[in-house]
């Protein structure tokens, strides 16, 4: 398959990620992880995620990331790349495989059966024998990661698949990944986060205390490729990631573009290309659909 026909089975039916790449790190009481990112965690529940952001001295952020609270005094810190961020590091451990779409649900309820299925709330996250299921997901759909010992990844894989055929599962790559995310307006390390961004220009101030320490000198935005002649008369904006839309059928991107620039507007890109700001996330404006019933 296509990367295309990846990301639209993927928004259509269901799509299997391999995310085993992630970063896991292991924390034993709760003072030293409380103080490495910026959630207050004394309210999580076990079996809770949050999604959290880890900031350098200067208030830029470094890598953003979930915590799992296991139970009372055991956490789990995932993120995209492998670094020293302190704890246990349990990277490579275990297999992360990323079941997405809208029939997610439907397929993960013939492997743990429905009534699981419908208890497990979004952000929340649960243990089935040796494998841990958690409901959220990077491509804006419903959506569930599932986490197992790495000898057990081939045999889950192919359950899943088994699982989904009737309903048009397909195992997808990076490329599609990438696409999904970029209409679901989400951030990646090396791209938006580019060390520089601090949480309020990334769009990301929710998750941070004060949001009003942090100075803002341009913003993230959502950018539709305009086919127009260049111009030299508008404000700039810096492509952070692109791709070709499958969804909508246009090109798209996401970038930095000044404080002041509102929807609609058309800005000028490094290449001399225009573009349009627009709403993010492209897909589903409302964020609706992570949240859908899953059944």
């Amino acid at each position: 398959m296509s990367s295309v026909e990846e990301h639209l089975a993927t928004r259509r039916a269901a799509g299997l990620f391999d995310f085993s790449f992630m970063g896991v790190y292991e924390f034993s009481g709760m003072a030293s992880l409380q103080g490495l990112q910026t959630r207050d965690l004394r309210a999580m529940q076990p079996g809770q995620i949050v999604y959290t952001l880890l900031l350098k001295e200067d208030g830029a952020v470094l890598i953003d990331a979930t915590v799992w609270r296991l139970d009372a005094e055991r956490f789990w810190l995932f993120t995209g790349r492998r670094s020293v961020y302190g704890g246990r590091d349990r990277s490579g451990e275990y297999a992360i495989l990323a079941l997405q779409g809208p029939a997610s649900g439907r397929i993960l309820a013939r492997m743990i059966g429905k009534e699981a299925v419908f208890s497990l709330k979004y952000f929340r996250f649960a243990a089935y024998g040796a494998m841990t299921v958690a409901r959220l997901g990077y491509s804006g759909e419903l959506g569930y990661e599932l986490l197992v010992p790495n000898a057990e990844a081939p045999a889950l894989c192919k359950k899943l698949l088994d699982a989904g055929d009737e309903d048009g599962l397909r195992e997808c790559g990076w490329t599609a990944a990438d696409s999904l995310r970029i209409e679901s307006g989400y951030v990646l390390f090396d791209r938006e986060i580019d060390g520089q961004a601090n949480p309020l220009e990334l769009g990301l101030e929710r998750l941070v205390n004060s949001p009003q320490q942090f100075g803002l000198t341009r913003k993230l935005v959502g950018l539709e490729i305009l086919d127009h002649p260049p111009r030299a008369d508008l404000p700039f904006a810096q492509v952070t990631s692109e791709c070709f839309s499958p969804t909508l059928g246009y090109r798209i991107a996401l970038g930095f573009a000044p404080p002041e620039a509102g929807a609609s507007e058309q800005v000028q890109l490094g290449d001399g290309r225009l573009a349009s700001v627009a709403r993010l996330p492209f897909n589903d404006p409302d964020r609706r659909l992570p949240r859908v019933a899953p059944l």
